[in-house]
């Protein structure tokens, strides 16, 4: 069947302004920024935020830049405000086991509360009982205690005295000691030359007599420490029963200030072992008592210990926690114990602890991108014990402070409700499914984001509303209706589709912004159509370069490509070039050579390893759908070489499986093929042809060539017809095939381009696949060349040809 060229309508799409309804887009502000062809991931995101259940986490999937993150934030922001704020959370002083400081969940805001009322406790406190421990009541209380003590005191010093008087004993007290001397007779100190003058029987009872004074001694020296342990124990429990009311009245009003606590025994209890810790060391609020500044030290060291770390404080939040994680390391996601140097060593304490992400998301919404989490397997491995347990433990910073840490603290760990949004590719999710299927099982909402949706009215006006919100967001002017309709036009360029747009609105936003700095430089109020192709012309400009030396490489004879005549074995191949921020088309001159021999189609480039596996694929299909149409004189006694001249980088995809064809074909029946027609076509073993990508580029690239060199009118490309509903091409290619001077075909069958590019039928019927073809067509020609290598080889005598020979058809 013969080619036809398109028509110039069906090149492109072209979006009414008029269609839009309205006249620029200031007039949308109002209407909400919807979910723009993103239904199915938007029910999935309902359903997932309001999963409550544990290991119904979301994963989020698509190309950067289609809204994934902004459009999760939007809807965790929503299902947030319906729910109420989470509880703070406390770390308190372990008075137990200090290295294990005690967690404390309180209703939000009253963690505010409890610290700030403990923060002025440690303020008034200390000069209250100071006072209070000053005061004429307990003076005169302890006036008694001390009057008792010295009471009992000299009455053992008294019955000491009288014990020693018979014995000739004098004594007195001197500092914490008992000094005594020996009497004579007469009253007078007995010298040691006089103790030595007495008789042996008198020396002896006088050694006696000191022995059972020496007992005495230590009998009262007891005593008096019993009733000083005694005294010291009764001034302390004056001490206590004074100050107690007066600690325990103000640990009261603190813990009355917390409404409904959630852990209140917890709370009772720890204002317990407060009051308990103060009672037991009352004698640091003693003004006398060690030096002040000594005594100062001590009581911030005593006070410190009632401190609250409020390290999750959600006073503020008007619902559930949201919060998006942009630098997800260990400490920032789980929490950290801060250190600090101090007489040349590490230390720390309970007040240094560090809520992480997670803790400070607790009851709400955590969004992690899943490429921060890759680059850190420790920290892989840490979410993936969390997700499994749901309890978060804060741990120190590990070996990295070696022996320096003199105690290491363990927080105790807590249970943690959140619900983690991941965003990822869809690489990325498939292959952590088979990776790592346990982590994936707590991910069971997918939220799968499209990278394009089928066009209609109601997308065309959502996405109008996004251009509306994004130019008030950036205070830009705002766009009119058509140059709306232009960035519509242009996001079906992106997908390559006159049915479907792109969902990658990064694109369209970064063209938005572009446009309006345009509509800025001319000082307009309103972004027309202009301004849009102006940027469009300008971002091509700074990115072309390689595209306009390319093509001047063409002109100047440097890369052979004939745009005329006639040649055998030669044919324009299109090919896309992607550079990442630029792609353009051009022409490639495909050759190919035949001979009589055995070896079959040689790939020069794959030969020379510069081909990728689709394109040797693509040859591969190629060979075998040739040699399928010559199944009748099989086996075919043929060599051929291809390749794509002057290509010194790397070949890759199987959209010139068609010129390749029709390259080999032609050296096969030394048919000329017409050089103004450039190909491009994928092939299937049945010479069906297959959609390629690019198409737009590719053509575009070639008509630039042939605008360049000099249009003819017998210029065009051939192309799929399944490519028709995915071209988009330029106002410039439109208005040259509208005067005839350049022409776009399809072909849904290989064969259908042969009359085209060789002015021959092809030769295709039912029944010439087993009687052969007319000599008169171009597959012919071929079959009447292959007989003739077939016949040379015979002659050759070659032992593989012979070994191979089928008998002909006299024979049979």
């Amino acid at each position: 069947m013969p080619t036809t060229p398109l028509d110039s309508s069906h090149l492109r799409v072209t979006i009414n302004p008029d269609s839009l309804g309205f006249s620029n887009t200031s007039e949308l502000l109002r209407q909400p920024l919807p979910w723009i062809g993103q239904e199915r991931a938007e029910e999935a995101v309902r359903f997932g935020l309001g999963m409550l259940q544990p290991d119904y986490h979301l994963f989020v999937l698509g190309e950067v830049g289609s809204g994934r993150s902004s459009l999760l934030h939007q809807a965790m922001t929503v299902a947030a405000a319906g729910r109420e704020a989470p509880p703070d959370l406390c770390y308190l002083y372990n008075f137990i086991t200090p290295e294990k400081p005690l967690a404390l969940h309180l209703p939000a805001g009253q963690g505010r509360l409890l610290r700030q009322a403990m923060h002025e406790l440690a303020k008034s406190l200390p000069s209250e009982i100071t006072h209070c421990l000053s005061g004429q009541d307990f003076k005169i209380k302890s006036d008694r205690v001390e009057k008792k003590f010295k009471t009992e005191t000299s009455q053992a010093y008294k019955k000491l005295d009288k014990f020693a008087e018979p014995l000739h004993f004098t004594i007195h007290r001197e500092d914490e000691q008992i000094v005594f001397t020996l009497l004579d007779d007469k009253g007078e100190i007995l010298t040691a030359e006089n103790l030595l003058k007495l008789p042996k029987a008198r020396r002896v009872e006088i050694e006696q007599a000191e022995q059972a004074l020496r007992e005495a001694i230590a009998v009262y020296f007891e005593e008096f420490k019993n009733a000083e342990k005694e005294k010291n124990a009764a001034l302390t429990a004056l001490q206590r029963r004074i100050v107690q009311p007066l600690v325990n009245s103000a640990l009261q009003k603190i813990l009355a200030l917390q409404q409904k606590p959630i852990q209140k025994e917890r709370l009772k209890t720890f204002f317990e072992q407060v009051e308990t810790d103060i009672l037991d060391n009352l004698v640091l609020f003693e003004a006398d008592a060690i030096d002040e500044e000594k005594r100062q030290t001590e009581l911030n060291r005593l006070f410190s210990r009632y401190q609250i770390n409020l390290v999750v404080d959600n006073a503020d939040l008007p619902g559930a926690p949201v919060i998006i994680e942009d630098n997800p390391s260990t400490y920032a996601l789980f929490g950290s114990i801060d250190y600090q140097f101090e007489n040349g060593k590490l230390k720390t304490d309970f007040m240094r602890i560090r809520a992480g992400s997670l803790l400070k998301a607790h009851g709400g919404f955590l969004m992690l991108h899943l490429d921060d989490l890759l680059t850190d397997g420790g920290l892989w491995v840490k979410l993936r014990r969390f997700l499994r347990s749901r309890r978060l433990q804060i741990e120190e910073p590990g070996s990295a402070w070696a022996s320096n840490t003199p105690v290491s603290l363990e927080p105790e760990a807590v249970e943690v409700n959140v619900k983690i949004i991941l965003i990822g590719s869809r690489d990325e999710y498939y292959e952590l499914q088979e990776i790592d299927p346990e982590f994936m099982r707590r991910f069971r909402v997918k939220v799968d984001f499209a990278a394009s949706f089928a066009s209609s009215a109601a997308t065309y006006q959502a996405s109008a509303v996004f251009v509306a919100h994004a130019c008030d967001t950036a205070k830009l002017p705002h766009f009119s209706a058509a140059a709306v309709a232009r960035l519509l036009e242009e996001s079906h360029r992106e997908v390559e589709d006159q049915k479907r747009q792109s969902a990658i609105f990064a694109r369209t936003e970064m063209l938005l912004l572009e446009s309006a700095a345009t509509c800025h430089a001319r000082h307009g109020r309103i972004v027309e159509v202009a301004d849009v192709l102006a940027a469009l012309q300008a971002r091509n400009w700074r990115h072309n370069y390689p595209d306009l030396r390319l093509q001047e490489a063409i002109i100047e004879g440097e890369i052979a490509i004939a745009l005329h005549g006639t040649a055998v074995g030669q044919l324009n191949a299109l090919t896309q070039i992607d550079l990442g921020d630029h792609c353009f088309g051009t022409p490639v001159r495909v050759t190919a050579r035949t001979f009589a021999g055995e070896n079959g189609v040689l790939n020069i480039a794959r030969e020379v390893e510069m081909s990728g596996p689709i394109h040797d694929k693509g040859m591969l299909i190629l060979q075998n759908y040739l040699t399928g149409l010559f199944a009748h004189i099989a086996p075919l006694a043929l060599s051929a070489s291809i390749v794509f001249e002057q290509e010194y980088t790397g070949i890759e995809g199987d959209s010139a499986s068609c010129a390749e064809f029709y390259a080999l074909l032609s050296a096969l029946a030394e048919l000329p093929l017409n050089q103004s027609i450039a190909v491009t076509g994928a092939l299937n073993q049945y010479g069906e042809v297959l959609p390629v990508g690019g198409i737009n580029d590719k053509i575009e690239g070639y008509f630039k060539l042939c605008d360049k060199m000099g249009l003819t009118g017998e210029q065009g490309v051939l192309i799929p017809y399944q490519n028709r509903q995915h071209l988009m091409l330029s106002h410039e290619v439109i208005a040259a095939v509208e005067k005839g001077l350049f022409a776009i075909y399809t072909m849904e069958h290989v064969t259908e381009g042969l009359e085209l590019l060789t002015g021959l039928s092809s030769g295709i019927s039912d029944s010439t696949r087993m009687t052969g073809y007319s000599s008169d067509t171009a597959l012919g020609h071929a079959q009447r060349t292959l007989l003739i290598f077939r016949r040379a080889c015979q002659l050759t005598q070659h032992p593989k040809t012979e070994h191979r020979r089928l008998p002909s058809r006299s024979e049979k």
